[in-house]
């Protein structure tokens, strides 16, 4: 789907804001009500827009650790295992297939470091995994939740 100007703008907003209302999102852009909720369906309808959510503070959720681990695999079996562990397992932010010296790349967040630990084992533990490795998260220089919005026509 092509994105004008206006769309970027919309999108813009959002992302600053999900929960503003549509009034209140047809001022800053300067569209009227009905093209407002009209552009914003056909965005959705179109998976330009995915999702809105919550971002939770970790701290405030008691995750007071993080994490990147990267493995790698030997053979061709254990990759569903892998899969099924890391959907299932909610301290895991995020996981990326990816080419190069490692298989995969995790985000994880936990309580504490013994929690965090206990991820790590665990996935070390999975079958077919035969190099792992991990860095500890100091601070956070930049964190964006999705790509920034561009006009492509």
């Amino acid at each position: 789907m092509a994105i004008d100007v206006i769309d970027e703008k919309l999108l813009s907003v959002l992302q600053e804001n999900a929960r503003i209302s549509i009034s209140e999102l047809s001022k800053k852009i300067n569209l009227s009500l009905s093209a407002v909720s009209e552009r914003l369906k056909k965005l959705e309808n179109n998976r330009v827009i995915l999702k809105y959510t919550a971002i939770l503070d970790p701290t405030e959720m008691e995750k007071h650790i993080a994490a990147i681990a990267m493995f790698s695999f030997e053979g061709d079996g254990g990759q569903d295992e892998v899969i099924k562990y890391i959907e299932n397992n909610d301290c895991v932010l995020s996981c990326s297939r990816v080419a190069g010296n490692w298989d995969y790349i995790v985000k994880v967040c936990a309580k504490n470091q013994s929690a965090l630990q206990e991820t790590f084992d665990a996935i070390k533990r999975l079958r077919g995994v035969v190099r792992f490795s991990s860095m500890v998260l100091l601070d956070d220089i930049k964190i964006r939740y999705s790509v920034p919005p561009v006009a492509t026509k």
